[in-house]
């Protein structure tokens, strides 16, 4: 996979832009994109429903920008609710203008049509333009490079669901290696070789691996040849770990999977990893750091900060 570089001029391409960045098509959600940061970045959110909820949901987006020292933002608004829409473009757009950072005019589109989301624009019929993302060629060129984009957030969460054949070897493996805790010079050397040969571990060593991952100790071993030049490696080895692992040895697998896919440059991912940790475990000190570096939208090259 490359780092495909891409230059929306329409509306058209903003919107086959976004699901390239996000990894999924958005739905009821806002998505930001940002210009003239040091460390330009993107973020979505669920479109709060409820105007008393439309401030928090803001303030979130307003931070992150505000932190990297955001020059301009374009909004795009995916809802077929055009109030709903009007009414949060003007929130967004008060609140970024009044922190002195440039508005470019939102975009409100429902799948099929996008609309301007404020005002009228010269050529745009009450009925809106209509767009297919499957034909444009910023999500030709976005496949040929091996991404994988979504219809949604929920069919890219689907994909780290538990399978329960793959669940049912490891957890059978349980039992073999209850007296056998790995040190964490095994996990670095396992975790680094199926990574880098893109192969499948065994069910007993998956077993081995969760078993360990309950030590900090041992889980840092894991992350040991992780970076930005192997995390897309590392996100294969543990979406394969997490759809195999029994829900009380999750929460570390799934960690490890946010944090991989942080690297990787997939929040999208990450988040759904951490909600899948979550499930189990709120409270996972590793998925809390990447919880942290994915809403402060910290690059990342941040990483080789932390880990020392």
């Amino acid at each position: 996979m490359t780092t495909l570089s891409f230059t929306a001029r329409t509306p058209e391409d903003v919107l086959a832009l976004v699901p390239v960045l996000l990894g999924f098509v958005p739905h009821d959600s806002v998505a930001m994109l940002t210009f003239g940061a040091g460390q330009p970045f993107h973020a979505r959110l669920d479109l709060p429903t409820d105007p008393d909820e439309l401030p928090a949901a803001v303030d979130q987006l307003l931070a992150p920008a505000r932190q990297h020292r955001v020059r301009c933002v374009l909004f795009v608004l995916y809802t077929d609710d055009a109030a709903l829409a009007l009414v949060a473009a003007r929130e967004l757009g008060d609140a970024f203008t009044g922190a002195g950072i440039e508005v470019l005019e939102p975009i409100r589109a429902d799948g099929a049509r996008w609309w301007p989301a404020v005002g009228a624009w010269d050529g745009v019929p009450p009925e809106g333009v209509a767009y297919d993302l499957a034909t444009h060629p910023f999500s030709a060129e976005a496949v040929l490079d091996g991404r994988v984009l979504h219809g949604s957030r929920e069919e890219l969460r689907a994909t780290l669901h538990a399978d329960a054949r793959l669940v049912t070897g490891v957890v059978g493996a349980l039992v073999e290696v209850a007296d056998d805790p790995p040190e964490p010079a095994w996990v670095e050397a396992l975790v680094t070789r199926h990574a880098r040969d893109g192969t499948v571990p065994t069910d007993r060593e998956v077993a081995r691996l969760l078993r360990g991952l309950l030590d900090g100790e041992v889980r840092d071993a894991a992350t040991a040849g992780l970076s930005r030049a192997t995390a897309r490696e590392h996100v294969g080895f543990w979406t394969d770990v997490v759809r195999r692992s029994p829900e009380p040895l999750l929460p570390g697998a799934a960690a490890l999977l946010a944090l991989a896919a942080w690297q990787a440059g997939h929040g999208a991912l990450a988040w759904c990893a951490l909600d899948r940790c979550a499930e189990v475990d709120e409270h996972h000190p590793l998925a809390g750091l990447v919880a942290q570096v994915l809403t402060r939208a910290l690059p990342p090259q941040v990483w080789d900060e932390i880990r020392w």
